[in-house]
């Protein structure tokens, strides 16, 4: 059972949530929040699996939200819903650590797969769009610097394993493209997280091009 906090301003907004995610036996809905601030406090009350976190609400907004939960050691997740088009605070979302993000838009069953992705301790961005929004956003945020001493704890593997995932490549691509077995870049890939410091995936990737390994449209 997934445990999952509703985050989002709109009270209309988060009933079709709270339907949804009640039609389905594997989520329980453990709360609402209608603003950030409410949605660190209840975080900190009820430590859901996941947060349905929106990004503009009035007063403190899903990134600060995102941020003050990640720093506060809640191992509760995020899950940033936003419309990509519009928004351009997601990867701000990203680097303040949540786990992932879908749109507003998103097929009931695609919120859910990204729900339990995200409790399983997966990133839930679809290469291709990982890709787009990196390749608009990635340098025009502050605090993008490469870490070198990070970056010298990898194996020459791990960082070809760190370049792959900066890519989007999923990990059977991965296997298919260096000729590995996908439980070996599994376990590449636990390694350069745990090296570099990422919570997930996505944040492996903002490494990536925030180190310089890569970068928009690579040949």
């Amino acid at each position: 059972m997934t445990t999952v906090l509703i985050v989002d301003d709109q009270p209309l907004q988060r009933l079709g949530l709270r339907i949804l995610l009640e039609s389905v036996p594997e989520t329980q809905v453990a709360g609402e929040a209608g603003s950030g601030s409410e949605a660190v406090r209840r975080t900190a009350e009820l430590h859901p699996d996941v947060v349905l976190m929106d990004i503009r609400m009035p007063g403190m907004d899903g990134i600060e939200a995102t941020r003050r939960i990640v720093a506060s050691g809640n191992r509760s997740r995020i899950l940033v819903l936003t419309t990509f088009d519009l928004d351009e605070y997601a990867h701000a979302a990203l680097r303040a650590g949540a786990s992932g993000f879908l749109l507003k838009d998103a097929r009931p069953e695609e919120l859910l797969g990204g729900i339990r992705a995200v409790a399983a301790g997966d990133a839930i961005i679809a290469p291709a769009l990982t890709r787009r929004l990196l390749d608009t956003y990635a340098y025009q945020l502050p605090g993008a610097a490469p870490d070198g001493g990070r970056l010298r704890t990898l194996t020459d593997r791990e960082r070809e394993i760190l370049i792959a995932i900066g890519r989007g490549w999923t990990n059977p691509e991965i296997a298919a493209r260096l000729h590995l077995s996908e439980s070996t870049v599994k376990t590449h890939v636990g390694r350069v997280l745990a090296k570099i410091g990422a919570r997930d995936r996505v944040q492996a990737v903002i490494f990536a091009y925030d180190a310089g390994l890569a970068s928009p449209n690579p040949a």
